[in-house]
């Protein structure tokens, strides 16, 4: 499914990861964790695209296929979603077009013939009843005026229309409260399928009580430390990252 072979990835003059490399299969929920600074969001980004980053060696595989050759839509093509930390406001962009054009721009690039509208406004609303998502919600300019739970139950419901094959969540729950961290899982959770891997990044363990990851990878220093199952999440909960700390000076 998803596989980061040595990956070293830099901006400017600083290196964030460090030969890092991480393997999660097909039907796996892997989550990673770490204090700020480690490069858990550094690696979000590169895999999913973003520019300003310089990649100095390693490879990222999907499903077989060196992703870093491809462009942002590209890897969108192939199955591939980020859900941001901050999802961005898009003035002007009214939320069902962006959802419509979004949703029918891969189905294309698949091969697959476009939905009609009725067909996606029964898709659209199903998302919407899952996520709790309101009706007046379509009806404005994407995230413009969205509380931060808002903004992130709508990266989930583009994530259940686009139905990727592998999915990032960049510390969707932060700023959340418990209610919000609740109605995300259950979105991602209702995903969850043997073909579908997901990459959960986050700070706190809470989000993991919801989704309840196959493994856990512990972030230090631009590469993995350490790896467990669930209980190593628990762990951290009790002792925080301060073991971690020491790494994180030395290897960045």
């Amino acid at each position: 499914m998803l596989e980061v072979k040595n990956l070293n990835v830099a901006i400017g003059e600083r290196q964030i990861l460090n030969d890092l490399s991480l393997s999660v299969a097909p039907g796996e929920i892997a989550a990673i964790m770490g204090p700020n600074g480690s490069g858990k969001s550094t690696l979000a980004y590169v895999i999913a695209g973003k520019q300003e980053y310089e990649v100095l060696s390693g490879e990222v595989l999907l499903n077989g296929e060196n992703v870093l050759e491809l462009s942002p839509d590209e890897r969108a093509a192939k199955g591939l979603f980020l859900a941001f930390q901050y999802p961005v406001e898009i003035p002007g962009v009214a939320t069902m077009t962006f959802l419509k054009t979004a949703l029918n721009a891969q189905r294309k690039q698949r091969g697959e013939e476009e939905l009609t509208i009725p067909e996606f406004m029964k898709r659209v609303k199903k998302a919407g009843e899952m996520l709790d998502i309101k009706p007046d919600m379509l009806k404005r300019a994407l995230n413009v005026g969205f509380s931060g739970g808002e903004k992130k139950r709508m990266d989930i419901m583009q994530m259940a229309l686009l139905e990727p094959s592998f999915a990032i969540l960049d510390e969707t729950d932060s700023g959340l409260d418990i209610d919000a961290v609740r109605i995300v899982a259950q979105g991602v959770n209702a995903l969850r399928s043997p073909g579908r891997g997901f990459l959960i990044i986050t700070h706190y363990p809470r989000l993991l009580d919801h989704i309840v990851p196959d493994t856990v990878h512990v972030m230090a220093g631009g590469r993995i430390v350490r790896s467990g199952g669930k209980e190593l999440a628990d762990e951290l909960e009790k002792t925080g990252y301060r073991e971690y700390a020491g790494e994180s000076e030395e290897l960045v």
